[in-house]
């Protein structure tokens, strides 16, 4: 198992993951990118639009509930290691310690800690506020990504955006993941959410890396549909 240290530098104005080298194969599909980037941009557009009276009340009631801040935005790694900043509704106190996370991460990973729920989620989480396991179960607190999708950061289908701690713990072929951009959906959604292990989470974002088409990403969006009606290993 790798165990570097995760470090950054700065490209232009972006902050990019010090990966090793030819850690990834960034391949030029211009057709498919182009398509993809038309799917992402109009299909969050309309999302978006459609879902403000949700938007709203979402909002009204984690203010109700916690106070603000309303939203969450946290550090990601996306296609080709770039930094970005995810929004999602906040799940969780205000003051919540993000240590918390982390070190379950790596106790999750190095063996002494047994998993809970699948992922690396701790489980029974103080932190999380009522309707933020609410918002959890539903996965409405992603429903801000759609911002980030149509900024070029995110795209509808897609591996899960990654922790830049959770790269410490990265072997060599994790790294393909981020050879396409982070999506609110992907092969990991709909085949388990939850319910699967970092690891097999990891596998199946290499594995859609690879195979990545717009015939996959369709069927990906389809089987969402579903899986959040269901609740699929949320939580």
């Amino acid at each position: 198992m790798a165990t570097r240290s995760t470090a950054s530098l700065r490209i232009g104005g972006t902050s990019v993951v010090a990966l090793p080298d030819a850690a990834l194969r960034l391949r030029s599909r211009p057709t498919y990118a182009a398509c993809k980037r038309a799917v992402d941009v109009v299909g969050a557009f309309a999302l978006l639009l459609f879902l403000v009276p949700v938007l709203l009340v979402v909002a009204i009631a984690i203010v109700i509930d916690t106070g603000w801040p309303v939203f969450y935005t946290g550090e990601r790694v996306g296609r080709a290691a770039r930094m970005f900043h995810v929004f999602k509704f906040r799940s969780m106190r205000a003051d919540a310690d993000a240590s918390v996370h982390r070190d379950y991460l790596f106790d999750l990973l190095s063996g002494r800690a047994a998993p809970a729920n699948g992922l690396y989620k701790v489980p029974k989480d103080p932190r999380i506020t009522r309707i933020g396991a609410f918002l959890r179960k539903t996965s409405l607190d992603e429903l801000p990504q759609l911002v980030n999708v149509l900024r070029g950061e995110m795209s509808l289908v897609g591996p899960r955006p990654e922790v830049p701690y959770a790269l410490d713990q990265y072997e060599p072929w994790m790294y393909r993941r981020f050879e396409v951009a982070p999506g609110i959906t992907g092969l990991w959604q709909v085949s388990g959410r939850g319910r699967i292990g970092v690891r097999d989470m990891w596998r199946l974002d290499v594995e859609y890396a690879d195979r990545c088409d717009l015939g996959l990403d369709i069927g990906i969006l389809v089987r969402t549909i579903p899986a959040v009606l269901r609740g699929t290993g949320a939580g």
